[in-house]
């Protein structure tokens, strides 16, 4: 997706060029992945704490900011005796566009 919206712009970007940048930004602290999502690996430059909700019909990823995923981190590492460095929380389901649009769930894209 963000090759295409390039390409337009930078004729002589390639593919390879675009998945480094995106590897040295992940490196850096500047996105995070989300995963793969219908077979295309999913960034997101938020950084801050929070979840994902993916269409397991359409492939959106949506921001989910509702988790006290810092009450969460405690809770961890109270059970666990250990420190929470990182996270990573993610919910699969069907997007309100897909279920207004009548998608069964458990289709894909």
């Amino acid at each position: 997706m963000l090759y295409a919206r390039l390409k337009g712009e930078f004729p002589d970007l390639s593919l390879g060029t675009v998945y480094r940048n995106l590897a040295v930004f992940v490196a850096d602290g500047d996105a995070v992945t989300v995963g793969t999502v219908n077979g295309q690996e999913r960034y997101d430059a938020d950084t801050a704490p929070h979840a994902h909700f993916i269409c397991t019909c359409c492939g959106r990823v949506l921001d989910v900011c509702s988790p006290d995923l810092a009450g969460m981190d405690r809770e961890i590492e109270a059970e666990t005796g250990g420190v929470v460095t990182s996270r990573s929380l993610s919910f699969s389901g069907t997007c309100a566009g897909c279920l207004a649009s009548g998608w069964a769930k458990g289709d894909t894209a």
